[in-house]
């Protein structure tokens, strides 16, 4: 069974920083993509980031503010920098990969509130 549990979402001024957390417990045989999307009240879920084989993608909103790592395929990070109130939503970490015996999947986490407002 694969759980991805996500952390760090906050109410942080405008301006401010932000580390999101995800944890990624359950064994893949190898990862495809390990990424972090966001979804607004009364929107679509979005890409935020992703890491893939050939390195990171960024939506063009966050590109120089967001940067996205991993520690392996155990955790998957989103440092957030110079927030604005436009980067309020529910985040939500994502992986894709494939397990032993369920193979090919994609999961996803809880979800983390982040509120920018002064």
């Amino acid at each position: 069974q694969v759980r991805l549990v996500e952390s760090g979402g906050a109410l942080v001024q405008p301006g401010g920083s932000l580390r999101l957390s995800c944890e990624v417990r359950g064994t893949f045989l190898s990862m495809k993509t390990m990424g972090w999307y966001r979804q607004a009240p009364g929107k679509q879920r979005d890409l935020v980031a992703v890491i893939t084989g050939d390195g990171t993608n960024y939506a063009d909103s966050v590109k120089g503010r967001f940067t996205i790592s991993n520690d392996n395929a155990n955790w998957v990070y989103l440092q957030m920098n110079s927030l604005t109130p436009e980067d309020t939503a529910t985040y939500y970490c994502n992986v894709a990969g494939t397990r032993a015996i369920s193979g090919f999947g994609s999961w996803w986490g809880q979800g983390t509130q982040v509120t920018v407002a002064s």
